[in-house]
C-alpha cells in the first residue's frame, strides 16, 4: 500500500496509507493528539486515582506501537514526575526506519532525537532499558495473539480505525484487553463509537466519554471494574 510522511496542523508528522486514507495519528495534530488522548487520560490520569503508582513501576501496553510516538511522550512524562514505566509496544508490521528517519518528533518537542532513535533502534522480542525512568520491550505480533493476564495498569489503545480494520475493534480483541490489566487498570482511545462503548460496558469496564483531541469531538476512557 502506498504511504507517505504528511504534516498534520500542529506542525508534527505522521503517517499516511493513501490507499485507507488512514493516519497513524490525527491531521488535526499527531502531538496534540496523542498528548491528550493517552498521556492526559491514560497515564496522568491513572496516577491521579492511584497515587502509590508513584513509588512503583507503572506497566503500560501500547496497542499499535507504530512512529513510537506514544512511547516517546511517555519518557519524557515518566522523566519530569520521577515515576518508572514499564512500557511493551505490540505491533505486526513496523514502521521502516527510512519512515522513522523523516519523523520530526524531537524537533517539535524541542529535545534530543538520540532518545526517539534508541527507542526504533532496539532489538524486538527483548527488554531494554531506554531511560533510568523507562524500559521498553518491543512485540512484533498481532494484537489477537496477547496472553498475557492482570500485568498492565493502562492500556494505550491506537490501533487503526474500525473504518478500515474492525476486526481490531471487537470483542474478542476486547476481553484480551480487559484480561490483560489490572484491576482498576485505565484503558484510553482516541475512539468513541457506540459500539464499542457498549462492548468496553458489558465485558466490565466502567466507561466514560470524555471530550476529544483537537478535530474530535469525543474519545473513551475505561477502566476495568
Amino acid at each position: 500500500m502506498q504511504r507517505k510522511i504528511i504534516t498534520t496542523a500542529d506542525g508534527s508528522k505522521t503517517i499516511q496509507i493513501e490507499d485507507w486514507n488512514e493516519q497513524y495519528h490525527s491531521v488535526h495534530g499527531a502531538i496534540q493528539e496523542a498528548n491528550h488522548v493517552y498521556i492526559q487520560h491514560g497515564l496522568l490520569f491513572f496516577i491521579s486515582e492511584n497515587q502509590p503508582a508513584l513509588k512503583e513501576k507503572i506497566s503500560i501496553l501500547e496497542i499499535g506501537f507504530g512512529t513510537g510516538l506514544n512511547a516517546l511522550l511517555t519518557i519524557l512524562k515518566a522523566k519530569e514526575l520521577e515515576c518508572q514505566i514499564d512500557y511493551v509496544g505490540v505491533e505486526a508490521f513496523p514502521v521502516a526506519s527510512e519512515e522513522v528517519s523523516q519523523l520530526n518528533y524531537p524537533s517539535e518537542l524541542k529535545i534530543n532525537e538520540d532518545i526517539f532513535k534508541k527507542l526504533h533502534d532496539v532489538s524486538w522480542e527483548k527488554k531494554h532499558q531506554i531511560s533510568k525512568a523507562f524500559a521498553l520491550t518491543k512485540q512484533q505480533k498481532f494484537f489477537k495473539d496477547i496472553s498475557e493476564v492482570n500485568t498492565f495498569d493502562i492500556i494505550y489503545f491506537d490501533a487503526f480505525g474500525a473504518r478500515v480494520q474492525p476486526e481490531l475493534w471487537t470483542e474478542t480483541i476486547f476481553k484480551l484487553m480487559h484480561r490483560a490489566l489490572k484491576p482498576k487498570g485505565v484503558l484510553t482511545t482516541y475512539a468513541a463509537i457506540g459500539s464499542v462503548r457498549r462492548t468496553l460496558d458489558s465485558l466490565g469496564f466502567d466507561v466514560e466519554k470524555l471530550q476529544g483531541p483537537p478535530g474530535k469531538r469525543h474519545m473513551i476512557r475505561a477502566v476495568k471494574r
